[in-house]
Formats: C-alpha cells, structure tokens, sequence
C-alpha cells in the first residue's frame, strides 16, 4: 500500500484572533531566522525567490508590522518578529504533534524528529543508531542540530529541538534516560614524557599551558577541573574538540578531553586515563517524555533499547 503523506506546504489556517495566518507562512519565518537570506530559504523550502519575497511581503501584511530589516547581503528579523519566534514555534510542533497523531490513528508511520547532539556522539554513535532506525522506520524524517551544551538547553527552551544526546545537566530538571559513562582522558602531545605513568594524576595540569573546552561547551570537563581545586595555564578557550586536538599535535598545550572525543586519534596524540577518575553522563534528555511527538517518541524508544550497546561497542572496539 502506497504510504500517505501531506501534500508539500499544505495550507492549515490558525484563525484565533484576527490574524489568519497560514502555516507554511510560519515556516517560511522560522527558516528565515535560521538563513538569513531569502534566496537560501526559499530553496529550502521549495519556492522561487520571488514567490518567497510575495510571501514575506504578505505576512507583513497581514500582522501589520515589518518582520524584517531588508540588508546587503541578506535580511534580519525585527524585534518584533523576534518576538513572535517562540509562540510560532509551539504552534509548527503542536501542528506537527497533531498531523503525526492522525497518522498513526491511520496505522501509518509519518513525522519529522528535529534532535539535538555533542559533535562526538553525532560522529561516532548518531551514525550506526540512525540506519538500523532508518531501517525500521523509513517514514520519519530526521533533523539533527550539533551543539555544546548550552547550545542545546536554548534550542530545548525554545522548542527547535525535540530532545537531545548529551550529558546530563545536573542543574536542570528534566527527564534523562542514560546510557553510557564516557570517561575523561588527558590529551596530550605524542612525544609528552611520561614513561612509567599508569594514569595521569590531575595535579600533573597545574600551571601547564592547557587548551580548554569553550565555557558553555562541554560542562563536565570545566566541573572536573574545579572539583580536583586545580588551576591550569589557560593558554586557549576552543569551541571545537577536533581543533582543541589539532592544538596538541601541534604542542600548543595539553588538554582533558572525553574517551569517545578522542576515538580513532591515539596515532595522533598521547591519551592516558586521569585520576582521580571523572566521566560525563550521557543520555537522552527532554522536557517531558509525554509531551513528545508520536515520531519522537517512536525514535527515542528505539535509542532507549540500542544506544548503550552501539556506545559499548565505540569504546571497547
């Protein structure tokens, strides 16, 4: 039986109020918001670059205010469209949440899961866990969005994520299923001294020049450092891990880094376990489980059940 789907930019109308506005033209602003340019959007979406510009012109039209700075080299969106993100935001999901609902009520299988993810888990373990979900469930779409962690608790605030792989925020409330520890390991250069060393104790990184990982990126690591009272040579603050590894090749600095970061560079870079030992927490984390879409919940489900023993298998390969 040949699987149903929603037309493309099916035109489902909000009619509370005085504002009629259709949902694609919704979508179109979000997208906006993310590109930043209207050509970029409208090929994503599927519309001419002019036909996008008639639209934008007539949802100004229709809110009676502008939702844009039209600029040089693109456009930005005025604080009062700013305004509107969130709420725009909780009307696509719930619309998404209700179209995913009538599917399944229809015995089919149809949605779209927006995830978010550490680079590292995105790399090394998102790839196994979505073919063998691809597999079972070809008719969700994925949508996934790389991330520090405080990249993903906005994108989880502001409903553009579903839910997300990463470490658990132990100063936020929310539901976290866990499915691996990931230990913390010193990074150091090829040629680092260290014969006779088992371990490398946390005091060795006093005054050292240390490459850290950006404040708000990777939480754990900065929570080690404070929690072992030590105080390197802060030489670098690096958004990227695979750039924080480049850095200590090159002997910029030595660095603390995560077991499943550092998978396949032993050839690179020295790694050797710290101690005492510290790991992050991983998992799968949301707002609330019951507040998931059919789709979303289809796919966390299915990481409950296979994402520990792909993480096993990464660590231990």
């Amino acid at each position: 039986m040949k699987e149903e789907r929603p037309p493309p930019h099916t035109n489902y109308l909000i009619t509370k109020g005085a504002t009629h506005m259709e949902l694609n033209k919704y979508q179109l602003l979000l997208d906006l918001a993310e590109t930043q340019n209207i050509t970029r959007t409208a090929e994503r979406l599927g519309y001419s670059q002019p036909g996008a510009s008639h639209i934008l012109k007539g949802i100004e039209k229709e809110l009676g205010f502008p939702v844009v700075f039209r600029e040089k080299y693109g456009v930005t969106l005025t604080p009062a469209a700013e305004l509107l993100l969130p709420r725009i935001r909780e009307i696509m999901a719930a619309n998404e949440k209700l179209e995913q609902t009538i599917y399944s009520i229809k015995g089919l299988e149809y949605g779209k899961v927006t995830i978010g993810a550490y680079s590292s888990i995105a790399i090394h373990l998102l790839p196994k866990l979505l073919l063998e979900f691809k597999e079972a469930h070809p008719g969700i779409e994925i949508d996934i969005r790389e991330g520090g962690a405080d990249n993903i608790l906005e994108w989880m605030d502001n409903n553009m994520i579903d839910f997300a792989f990463f470490s658990r925020p132990y100063a936020r409330t929310m539901e976290f299923f866990p499915f691996g520890e990931d230990p913390l390991v010193a990074v150091l250069p090829k040629d680092y001294p260290t014969e006779g060393y088992g371990v490398f104790d946390m005091e060795k990184f006093e005054n050292q020049p240390f490459i850290i990982s950006a404040a708000g990126n990777d939480i754990d690591i900065h929570n080690a450092l404070e929690c072992s009272g030590i105080t390197p040579n802060f030489h670098y603050s690096v958004l990227d891990d695979h750039t924080i590894l480049a850095m200590v090749e090159g002997h910029l600095g030595v660095s603390i880094l995560t077991e499943l970061i550092v998978t396949g560079t032993e050839k690179k870079v020295k790694i050797l376990p710290i101690n005492p030992a510290y790991y992050r927490l991983l998992g799968i984390g949301m707002r609330h489980y019951s507040d998931l879409s059919p789709a979303a919940k289809t796919f966390v489900d299915f990481s409950k059940a296979h994402m520990g023993q792909i993480f096993d298998e990464v660590l231990n390969c």
